[in-house]
């Protein structure tokens, strides 16, 4: 891997690396995609209180997240199509993670299965979670889940309905590729992600595999999943996850802080405000916008991760600075998957951690609970 020094430098390589459709797959929103800007342009309006002649010496950026104790406040957010940017991507992720010491959670939506991952890494990671139209297949995934010792489920609350991703129709986004000219092209001209993709496990959605009749076929399967989207998810499924869940529930997806006290009286563990990194309501406040107000509606009640725009260690800095426990990655991770499998995705835990560490040093603090408001300039 060529000199990087930051998450957009390994952008860049992925961007060379990866097919177009899943480069922009991961990489862009919906419709105009004023919220995954406004992610981006209201994190980097949050400026910090330079201090001096601060004893700095010794820091330390491991937290407790979900009381286990995390080498920094990262966690590897719930992204499909991993295996689409790198073969086998989400077991290389998962095991980067596991490296690292901080958690990952595997998508609903990924290539390899739950069995597949919890088969090849060596610690439990995180489970993420759609209630579909089909209770049964949900009771399936929350008890497959359960029996692969997952120490946290995520419930994405936010798609009841797909956002359009005008960039995934125009590209012609299937899994795996429909053989078209156009696709034949451009992998064509990426041969390091046609050999790893044909050396992984599997070329389809691993979860939905033996689980989906016609899954097989890529129309059906994209059909389905249209289908299975269910808009009448409500406070009473969560109830219902809840009652069939032993562990840890995550709640992803809270944007209003109504919809954060009503997860909190739920039973929810913590909540992650989250507007699904610009892929659903285009026009939505960026995360960052509402984060202090939903802190300040749930106070000690839960912990509040934060998702949203999260390219450097900065970022992770200004969402703890307003009241976030940790923050969720989810592009970035992307990014570091397509630049480089395995190592791309150690490059960027690298990178955040030492953009966070170096943060902290000349905001003069030495302890992430120590991060909060006064780091900020106002």
């Amino acid at each position: 891997m060529k000199t990087v020094t930051c998450i957009d430098d390994l952008r860049q390589l992925a961007k060379a690396r990866v097919p177009r459709a899943f480069f922009d797959y991961a990489d862009r929103g919906s419709y105009s995609e004023q919220t995954i800007a406004a992610n981006s342009r209201d994190l980097s309006a949050i400026t910090f209180r330079q201090r001096v002649m601060v004893d700095v010496s010794d820091r330390d950026l491991s937290t407790p997240i979900l009381g286990e104790t995390a080498s920094l406040p990262l966690i590897h957010g719930p992204t499909g199509l991993e295996g689409m940017q790198h073969g086998d991507g989400e077991i290389l992720a998962a095991r980067a993670c596991q490296d690292a010491g901080i958690p990952f959670c595997l998508s609903t939506m990924s290539i390899c299965s739950i069995e597949d991952v919890v088969a090849a890494v060596a610690k439990p990671f995180w489970f993420q979670l759609y209630v579909m139209r089909d209770r049964g297949f949900a009771r399936s995934l929350i008890e497959r889940a359960a029996a692969a010792r997952c120490n946290a489920l995520v419930l994405t609350a936010d798609l009841q309905i797909m956002g359009q991703r005008h960039r995934d129709i125009k590209n012609g986004m299937t899994v795996p590729p429909q053989i078209r000219l156009a696709n034949l092209v451009d992998i064509a001209t990426k041969p390091r992600w046609a050999l790893s993709v044909l050396r992984g496990r599997r070329k389809t959605f691993g979860n939905l595999a033996g689980h989906v009749k016609g899954a097989e076929g890529v129309n059906t399967l994209a059909q389905w999943i249209a289908g299975q989207f269910d808009p009448s998810l409500s406070w009473d499924d969560m109830a219902w996850v809840r009652s069939l869940w032993p562990g840890r529930l995550v709640v992803k997806g809270i944007l209003d802080p109504d919809d954060a006290r009503q997860a909190v009286a739920c039973g929810a563990d913590a909540i992650v405000v989250s507007n699904h990194g610009g892929r659903q309501l285009d026009g939505a406040p960026s995360s960052i916008a509402v984060l202090p107000r939903i802190v300040d509606a749930v106070g000690d009640q839960t912990e509040v991760m934060f998702d949203g725009g999260i390219r450097t260690g900065q970022d992770m800095a200004r969402a703890l600075a307003l009241g976030a426990r940790s923050c969720m990655a989810g592009k970035a991770f992307l990014y570091g998957l397509g630049a480089g499998g395995q190592a791309g995705v150690a490059k960027v835990i690298e990178i955040l951690r030492k953009e966070l560490d170096v943060t902290m040093a000349l905001t003069g603090v030495r302890r992430i609970a120590e991060v909060d408001r006064r780091i900020l300039f106002s």
